[in-house]
């Protein structure tokens, strides 16, 4: 299902990659991807202390939805592929209300991060971690705001399963977003923090019509992954919304 916002309710339906075999030209891609070595300082994450370091991992997950396809379906890839993210809800005490992907800390019985992020991504939406295939992981990117290194993990949705917010504390909504809308230039522009003294400007998108923000640790990662794959299309860095 695709609201006016051509944001993908997730929770509505359960559907197939409609692609054989999961041979998406994305997938590939993003495989690729793996195996770079991305400096996300150059993305505007700022340093995290050693001293201060927690690990965690978060899910970035793509898939297929072939009858919800974008609003924008011109771009420089197909209208079908989307990524998975949740909001937080507003009474945590980290990120508050923010939008994000799955995951979380690593935990004692956790083997490895891939395994901290598809546990988190379980707890947190109720995706069946057997439908997706692990592409790999990406260098760890610091989050500074809560003092956490954190490994980025590629999932393809081999076989998409019916997710929701499992625990209304911690996660009050989870969908599916096209990333040829979040790659539409009007949907894109700087957000600006202002930590006392010190200013930090930063890639953001707006979520289709509904005009959420997309914003923090997880528009930078995205934004570095499209870069990277060379799906970015130029955009307007000087609109500037404070946050």
């Amino acid at each position: 299902m695709t609201g006016s916002s051509g944001q993908r309710n997730a929770g509505d339906s359960t559907r197939r990659d409609t692609q054989s075999g999961g041979q998406h030209p994305a997938r590939h891609q993003l495989e690729r991807l793996s195996s770079r070595s991305i400096d996300w300082q150059r993305g505007f994450l700022p340093t995290v202390a050693d001293d201060e370091a927690r690990p965690a991992a978060v899910l970035v997950l793509f898939g297929v939805l072939d009858d919800a396809p974008a609003l924008d379906p011109e771009g420089p890839i197909s209208a079908d592929l989307d990524v998975l993210l949740q909001r937080r809800a507003a009474t945590l005490s980290s990120h508050p209300g923010q939008i994000s992907f799955p995951g979380g800390r690593l935990e004692p019985d956790d083997e490895d991060a891939v395994a901290a992020a598809l546990r988190e991504a379980e707890e947190e939406t109720g995706l069946d971690p057997a439908g997706v295939d692990v592409l790999g992981t990406l260098p760890i990117a610091p989050l500074a705001a809560s003092r956490h290194m954190v490994t980025p993990v590629l999932g393809w949705w081999r076989h998409p399963t019916r997710v929701a917010a499992v625990d209304h504390a911690e996660t009050v909504d989870v969908f599916r977003v096209p990333v040829a809308d979040l790659l539409n230039p009007a949907n894109r522009l700087t957000s600006v923090r202002h930590y006392g003294t010190r200013t930090f400007r930063a890639p953001a998108f707006t979520l289709a019509a509904s005009n959420t923000l997309l914003w923090g640790f997880t528009a930078v990662v995205l934004s570095r992954l499209f870069d990277e794959l060379g799906w970015t299309q130029p955009w307007d860095e000087t609109r500037e919304l404070e946050v």
